[in-house]
């Protein structure tokens, strides 16, 4: 939050309430982060996913940020994080160290965002009304799949749960993304994007589904499976919220 409009007496009150609602209205859980900038709030949400609530104080930003591998930052993506690597950043310390006229030349106008981050500062304000851009749901498995039928199985009441709040949104999309993340935290995204807005369940369980198999058999095991359905039409495209559903 930029400003706090609930009359709430502490931040950790407000996400409690927030995850309150999510799971009374949709029957879903939801993970929150509370902190003294966008970035670290972000951070700490991702730490107690799916469901749960993790708290980043000024005196722990610091030691958070260093011991947090590169690929966990936010804005930094595959990419990104091969290239940081390339030039010895592993890590929030690594990156810390590195002067900002280094980080410019190797990273243009993300430099500077990459330099303040890695030392907690985040001045951004959140935007709390922008366009929807997708729905979507994913599960972290206590235990790693390796198997396409235990993969298929553990996808399918995500793929439900997204079309159900599509429609209840009145959303049509065409495009349809697959998330999968592997045991060493190693991600991967695949897209299929149709021509006309997606239009039943079973099309877009198909969708799904099709771009779950190529992934298997797999090396290694499979700890996150997420869905997204996106690329709006219609009405649904100017809407003014947005709905994540832990995507």
């Amino acid at each position: 939050m930029t400003e706090n409009l609930s009359g709430l007496s502490s931040a950790t009150e407000i996400a409690e309430t927030i995850r309150g609602k999510i799971r009374a209205q949709t029957g879903l859980t939801a993970s929150a982060g509370v902190s003294y900038n966008k970035f670290l709030a972000k951070l700490a949400s991702d730490f107690r996913k799916p469901d749960g609530l993790y708290v980043i104080t000024p005196r722990m930003g610091r030691a958070f940020v260093e011991s947090l591998a590169i690929e966990k930052f936010h804005g930094v993506g595959p990419a990104t994080a091969r290239k940081m690597k390339q030039l010895g950043v592993a890590n929030g310390l690594d990156l810390r160290e590195k002067p900002l006229p280094f980080l410019e030349r190797h990273f243009g106008r993300s430099g500077a965002y990459f330099y303040w981050i890695a030392r907690g500062v985040d001045e951004r304000p959140v935007q709390a009304d922008r366009p929807r851009k997708s729905i979507g749901a994913e599960n972290t498995f206590a235990t790693d799949i390796f198997s396409l039928e235990a993969a298929r199985a553990e996808l399918a009441p995500l793929v439900v749960k997204v079309w159900r709040h599509a429609q209840a949104m009145g959303a049509q999309g065409r495009s349809v993304t697959l998330k999968v993340k592997y045991a060493d935290f190693k991600q991967i995204t695949r897209s299929r994007t149709t021509t006309a807005a997606i239009a039943t369940g079973p099309e877009f369980a198909r969708l799904v589904m099709g771009l779950l198999d190529p992934v298997f058999p797999a090396e290694k095991g499979v700890r996150l499976l997420g869905v997204s359905l996106s690329s709006f039409c219609g009405r649904e495209a100017e809407a003014d919220d947005q709905l994540n559903l832990g995507f």
